[in-house]
Formats: structure tokens, sequence, C-alpha cells
């Protein structure tokens, strides 16, 4: 099955208000191309959950700095003064997790799980408002799994079934991503034809995705 689409027919299938899922660790392993087209369109209110704020121009940054992010779920803001700011003057919802706890309610929305149980967190700010769960003399916190309308992935290679293989960074969100979401677009680096791909080198299964773009390095 072919599921190559031009860019513009991709960033067409979303709509304001979505939830949006972007990989990437500080931008590494956000999909550029498609960050562009979803300015360009001017994609709004959207929910994103992502690792980090990235950069003013790098990543996020981009559809921070164009205004398209109504909340962040994500695990800090650090690098990004402009996103910083805009949350400090309630311009942007924010919701923060410590950044393994993000990995984990990430990867149980892809499984199907209920949530996790982490130590992470009690005793802190962070437990406010969730359920406290005692299991062998130890306090967890019960944490809910995070699914998206629409999951943004990058990759370096990607066949046109779907078929995926990220480059170093590029693999801490891009996998668990790509099974969390109901609409996922792959933006590959290099697009080659079905069967070039060693099947030991598949990193997401075509089955987890529904669109392939072609994307830059």
């Amino acid at each position: 099955m072919n599921k190559v689409k031009s860019i513009a027919d991709a960033v067409g299938l979303l709509h304001d208000g979505m939830t949006v899922m972007l990989p990437g660790f500080l931008g590494v392993g956000t999909p550029k191309a498609l960050v562009e087209a979803v300015c360009e369109r001017g994609v709004r209110a959207l929910t994103v959950i992502c690792n980090d704020g990235a950069f003013p121009d790098v990543g996020l940054g981009k559809l921070v700095k164009r205004g398209l992010v109504r909340k962040l779920i994500g695990t800090h803001t650090g690098t990004n003064p402009e996103l910083a700011r805009l949350v400090a003057e309630k311009g942007i919802d924010l919701e923060l997790y410590p950044q393994g706890t993000l990995v984990e309610k990430i990867r149980a929305g892809g499984a199907g799980l209920g949530g996790i149980l982490t130590p992470t967190g009690v005793g802190t700010a962070v437990e406010e408002g969730k359920s406290l769960i005692e299991i062998g003399g130890r306090a967890y916190l019960l944490e809910l799994p995070l699914r998206a309308d629409v999951a943004l992935l990058y990759a370096h290679i990607g066949d046109r079934a779907g078929n995926l293989v990220y480059r170093r960074a590029a693999r801490n969100f891009n996998p668990i991503m790509a099974s969390a979401a109901d609409l996922v677009i792959a933006e590959v680096a290099n697009l080659v034809e079905v069967g070039e791909i060693d099947p030991d080198r598949v990193m997401t299964p075509g089955i987890f995705v529904d669109v392939v773009v072609r994307g830059v390095e």
C-alpha cells in the first residue's frame, strides 16, 4: 500500500483544536518540513505533547512563535524564553511531568494500558490531584495514559508502506508516539521502495503509520 502524500495534503488532515504529538529532544528528531507546513497553514489552538519547548526557531518553538499552541504537555521550557514568557503571561497552558513519567504515559497510551504507577514525584508538587496507591509499603502515583489525535514523526529512512528507521537521538520519542495517536504522519528524509529496508532494521512497522511525506535531513 502506497501511503505517500504531499506535505500539503498531509497537513490538510489537521484542524484547529487538535492534540498533536511532536517528537524530538531540543528539536532533534522533530519533523522540520511538517512543522513548517503547519505554520504556513496556520492550524491553531493546538495542544502539543512534546518533551520540551526546544528553541524559539527550532521544532515546537516555531509553532509557539506563530501563536498556534494553546497548551503544552512536556517536561520543561527552559531553553525557550519566548515559551516561558507566554506561560508566565497565561498565554499558553502548561502541564509538566518528569521526563521518564512523560515517556511512560505515552507508552501506556500506545499499549492500551489504563495508566502507570511510579514513585517519581511522591511527596512533591507532582502528586497534586493524583491518586496515591501503596504497594508493599511504598507509595506510587497513578499516572494516566496520554494519546493524541495526530503524531507528526521524523525518520531517517522510510518506505512507501510506512516502515521507518530512525537515526541516533531521533529514536527517543518517535517510536513510542507512533503507537499513541489516531493519525500518524511520518516525514522521511530518505524515501525508498518497499523491500529496500532490511526487516531487522525497521524500528516502527508500517502498520502504525497512516501517511508518509518526503522530508529533509
